[in-house]
């Protein structure tokens, strides 16, 4: 089966926070938000356009959307999209969602990431809104 991945023209932030902290209500009112909350820390990864006061972060994550759905018994697509990038030495940070997964990787490695993809059979489309 092939698989296409949806370029989004969002760019991303990726914050870390302190495992207790209180989230900007802003956050809660954006179109597209991710959260994840561990004993060691708070990840939220919103717009770059939205401004947050984080310990630390890390700006211009550019994202690909499996387009889905996915089914649960659906295996290895995860693991053959970041093996293809990995054996291009380009990093990503990975997100799913009970329907897909979203791929997100550096703007600077985009078009890489790209080529990449798409030599290994990967439909890539761009997508005209926000995952």
């Amino acid at each position: 089966m092939r698989m296409t991945l949806a370029v989004h023209p969002r760019q991303y932030t990726i914050h870390s926070f302190s495992p207790n902290a209180q989230l900007p209500s802003e956050v809660f009112a954006e179109e597209v938000y991710f959260i994840g909350r561990t004993e060691e820390g708070l990840t939220v990864v919103v717009s770059s356009e939205l401004e947050l006061n984080s310990l630390e972060q890390e700006p211009h994550w550019c994202c690909f959307e499996v387009l889905g759905p996915l089914g649960f018994s659906m295996t290895g697509i995860l693991s053959k999209i970041s093996g293809t990038l990995a054996d291009v030495q380009i990093s990503i940070f990975a997100l799913s969602t009970f329907d897909t997964d979203y791929i997100l990787v550096k703007k600077n490695c985009l078009q890489s990431a790209v080529a990449a993809l798409k030599k290994a059979g990967y439909k890539i489309i761009e997508s005209n809104e926000a995952p």
